[in-house]
């Protein structure tokens, strides 16, 4: 019987043409050799199964070949190929680092090389997983590395490029490998299947090359690991049953669930996918990369990076037309939040079953808000205008909002955040929609007796107008408090309560006195630092606690600095109590005098 060699042995690249997926590279090497210009080490770096030591391979049996062809391939005749392929080379050398990673190891390699090739130019030596070397035996290499004979090359391979030295690094041409796409494995595994006899869907090999993540080896591994469950007739089902993976319709059916909202239906589906045995945290993570692939066939410019079969890629074009944007990105943001919070949940599968419950109910609330859910009667779009503040009847709310129906009016102004609405309500909470305000003539001034109608700068307009009292009493006097308005001293106070948690500052607060001066509120604090810091961390949210406890959007909170002043130097020294003595007391310079003292 016939030995079985695996495929990725059997099919293993032999030259720069046969070098999948990494045509710049081969290029770069075919012009060095081509031009003379050979470096001394090289350092091929990428993921596993891409082919570095592969091209490390052809790399050295090409520049050790007699007759290279016109396309700088192997001749694979002369004595060089024929003893590099029946693996009796003395001028290509390979070390596994990852067994022989000691000093020792390293020293006995830099004895081979002062050997000179004995058929060939060059020793050629491939050292493969070369960041599993210690920290002796990278010192102990560096001076070879960096000054080897004339007919020395270094090759080194790594999957971990940032755990080498970046003193080898330096000493070193990088050669950064990319991951294979999934086309370039599909057409490789169909030019095999098609010399194996083997005869498989492309629908197949699209799964078989996602799951191999960007690796050729892999991908022929699976490959062979499909070949001996199917046979020779390899179908879709037969390689999702073998390789466990989850099979496309049921992220359909689920999107057919989350477009209708039937969350009992997605939950029955989760179910029926767990007691396939399938990981839940694999299942979400697919669900996630689903909703991407739908995003991504919404836009003509962004679908070259949908790598599907073809079959699966029309069906997702279709169900990207029924699927809005916004609904994919929040389907996205939930499903991405419910990943992340999987390893810290204590019930992931309730974690997972409440994102789909979730996802089903982004229709509905769409659905709410195009149907007018969010302000009952608004008609048009708001006009961006400057704040208007007409007068409101007894008992209406403060400032008109928008806010879900049947929500307390205080919560509407607090839900809405958006004071520029023109529409005002009427006392039995009702909307009444207000007409432009035409330029005619001048309307009769109305007497504002509601309190929660007027701002501060209103008020004081109101207590200048007061009989028989002098304009400069009227600037200095404090606004006229209209019954129920909170003061400005009980909003400071509330203030300082509200700021508790954090003690200096509701103490600078308290102690303070506020100023109002054209709706700004002025706030004096004793130095610029702390000035910058109130400012940057706690200004806006002060601003608005006031706002809202003086019912005016207007006002602005001012923070001032006010240095304070120099205090005279205590006297800690005896000398400066000296000093100021002989400055200040005559008896005690005639006590001085008259003994004869010397103070200093």
């Amino acid at each position: 019987m016939e030995q079985f060699i695996v495929s990725a042995r059997k099919y293993r690249p032999n030259s720069f043409e046969t070098l999948l997926g990494q045509e710049n590279i081969a290029k770069a090497l075919k012009n060095s050799i081509e031009r003379g210009q050979l470096a001394h080490a090289y350092l091929f770096c990428g993921p596993r199964g891409v082919g570095k030591t592969s091209a490390a391979r052809i790399f050295a049996k090409t520049i050790n070949c007699a007759n290279p062809g016109p396309d700088l391939e192997p001749c694979g005749e002369c004595e060089s190929c024929r003893s590099f392929a029946e693996g009796r080379s003395y001028s290509i050398h390979e070390l596994d680092a990852a067994s022989n990673n000691s000093v020792d190891d390293i020293r006995a390699l830099t004895d081979k090389v002062r050997i000179p090739p004995q058929v060939g130019r060059y020793s050629v030596y491939i050292i493969d997983e070369v960041h599993m070397l210690s920290q002796q035996a990278f010192n102990a290499f560096l001076k070879t590395l960096e000054e080897p004979p004339a007919h020395a090359i270094f090759i080194l391979a790594t999957t971990e490029k940032h755990k080498i030295l970046p003193t080898i690094l330096s000493r070193c041409q990088t050669y950064d490998f990319n991951r294979i796409s999934v086309d370039d494995m599909v057409r490789n595994m169909k030019d095999i299947a098609a010399k194996e006899g083997v005869t498989v869907s492309d629908d197949a090999l699209h799964i078989i090359a996602q799951k191999a993540d960007g690796a050729m080896r892999d991908a022929l591994t699976l490959f062979d690991q499909t070949v001996a469950f199917c046979g020779r007739e390899i179908s879709y089902e037969q390689v999702i049953q073998n390789l466990n993976v989850l099979d496309y319709e049921y992220y359909f059916r689920l999107t057919d669930c989350f477009l209708a909202g039937d969350y009992a239906q997605a939950m029955t589906l989760f179910d029926e996918i767990l007691s396939k045995g399938f990981n839940a945290q694999s299942f979400i993570g697919g669900l996630s990369s689903h909703f991407r692939d739908l995003l991504v066939c919404k836009n003509d410019a962004s679908r070259s990076l949908l790598e599907l079969a073809p079959s699966v890629a029309a069906r997702y074009r279709d169900y990207a037309r029924r699927c809005s944007v916004g609904f994919l990105f929040e389907a996205l943001g939930i499903t991405s939040g419910c990943e992340a919070a999987y390893k810290q949940s204590g019930n992931p599968r309730l974690l997972i079953e409440f994102a789909l419950m979730k996802i089903c109910n982004i229709t509905a609330n769409f659905a709410s808000a195009s149907s007018g859910a969010l302000g009952k009667g608004v008609t048009g779009a708001l006009p961006q205008t400057p704040p208007l503040r007409p007068a409101m009847p007894q008992g209406s709310p403060s400032r008109p909002t928008l806010a879900p129906d049947g929500a307390p009016e205080a919560a509407q102004g607090e839900a809405a955040g958006d004071f520029r609405s023109r529409e005002h309500f009427s006392a039995s909470g009702t909307e009444i929609r207000a007409a432009e305000p035409k330029p005619s003539a001048p309307q009769p001034e109305v007497k504002k007796t509601h309190s929660t109608g007027l701002s501060i700068k209103e008020m004081m307009a109101q207590a200048k107008q007061g009989p028989d009292v002098p304009e400069e009493q009227n600037e200095s006097a404090e606004p006229a408090a209209a019954p129920g308005v909170p003061q400005l001293s009980d909003a400071w106070k509330a203030l300082a309560e509200s700021e508790s948690k954090m003690p200096r500052l509701s103490s600078a607060i308290a102690q303070a006195t506020p100023e109002l001066r054209d709706q700004e509120i002025h706030f004096t604090v004793g130095n610029l630092a702390q000035k910058e810091w109130i400012d940057r961390n706690c200004r806006p949210r002060m601003e608005a606690f006031l706002q809202k406890k003086l019912a005016d959007r207007t006002i602005r909170l001012v923070v001032d600095v006010k240095e304070a002043e120099e205090t005279v130097r205590g006297m800690y020294m005896p000398s400066d109590k000296a000093k100021y003595l002989q400055e200040n007391s005559p008896e005690f310079n005639a006590l001085k005098k008259d003994f004869e003292l010397e103070i200093n």
